[in-house]
């Protein structure tokens, strides 16, 4: 009997301490990994109850809250940092890809998602001319599936090429063609095979700096014009 009030006593103590003292509750909410964001519209987004005991904080519905008020948020992660923090630690979406609409940009990251609308285009990011109206293809690959092939080989571009491409046109499924910087045009055919078509083209970059046309939509047989 002594045995068992002991641990009614110890479990009670338990209880009470993770839910009804001052010892364990939530006094400081942190932020960290923001890069376009503020930690303040973090925090904002959170709306983690402070003042609430630090065991009963639901750190799923959190991070459900953060990446619906802010779409900019790939993914974020919520700890416990006992006894009485909680920290976020998020990770922003990259644009790989920007579509112009009106006088503003929408960022498109690597998975295809739109998640912002921005004013000023951000450094080193394409902006997607699509024109595949006439395309004998344009049934099967709509407006939709040639985006997506769009953000396929803009993300997949070695990224001292994708700094240098100002523009990514789209004119149908096996019609991709890059702007460079300083006016010079890659072919690239369709999407597939970009690791190749990357290495290919850096090859291609090295070899002929000053040409002006690369050609690596078969990237075993790449050529340049225009040197």
């Amino acid at each position: 009997m002594a045995a068992l009030a002991a641990v009614v006593v110890l479990v009670g103590g338990g209880i009470w301490a993770l839910y009804g003292s001052s010892w364990l509750r939530v006094e400081k909410v942190t932020a960290t990994g923001t890069q376009v964001l503020t930690a303040e519209q973090v925090l904002a987004a959170a709306a983690v109850p402070v003042g609430a005991p630090l065991v009963s904080v639901d750190t799923d519905e959190i991070e459900s809250r953060v990446r619906g008020r802010l779409p900019r948020i790939d993914s974020v992660d919520v700890v416990r940092a006992w006894p009485h923090g909680i920290g976020l630690k998020v990770t922003e979406r990259k644009p790989v890809l920007l579509i112009k609409k009106d006088a503003d940009f929408v960022e498109v990251d690597a998975s295809g998602v739109r998640f912002d609308t921005v004013a000023k285009a951000p450094a080193g990011v394409p902006v997607l001319e699509l024109n595949a109206g006439q395309s004998p293809s344009a049934r099967r690959f709509d407006e939709e599936r040639l985006l997506h092939e769009a953000v396929s080989v803009a993300g997949g571009l070695p990224e001292p090429i994708a700094k240098e491409t100002v523009q990514v046109k789209v004119g149908s499924y096996d019609s991709v063609v890059l702007e460079l910087t300083g006016g010079r045009t890659v072919r690239w055919g369709s999407g597939e095979q970009g690791e190749a078509k990357g290495r290919a083209l850096t090859a291609l970059l090295k070899a002929a700096p000053k040409a002006g046309h690369f050609d690596v939509s078969v990237p075993t047989a790449p050529a340049v014009s225009g040197s």
